[in-house]
């Protein structure tokens, strides 16, 4: 999973209560986790130990050529 944060469209609205900005302080240029570290940062956050993730994505359409 990779997480972008310039992507993100809750960025700067939900930032204040990601686990992102828990971890590391601030908004970062992106973060890779595995499906072990996303499952991990999921079962803390179920637990009510950290935040859960906040990443609302932007879903841009692929670009395509009108001829």
């Amino acid at each position: 999973m990779l997480i972008d944060c310039d992507t993100c469209v809750v960025r700067g609205d939900a930032c204040h209560d990601c686990v992102i900005t828990v971890l590391l302080g601030g908004p970062p240029s992106g973060v890779e986790l595995d499906d072990d570290e996303h499952a991990a940062i999921g079962n803390l956050a179920q637990a009510g130990l950290l935040p859960p993730l906040r990443l609302v994505p932007v879903h841009r359409a692929p670009n395509r050529d009108i001829a």
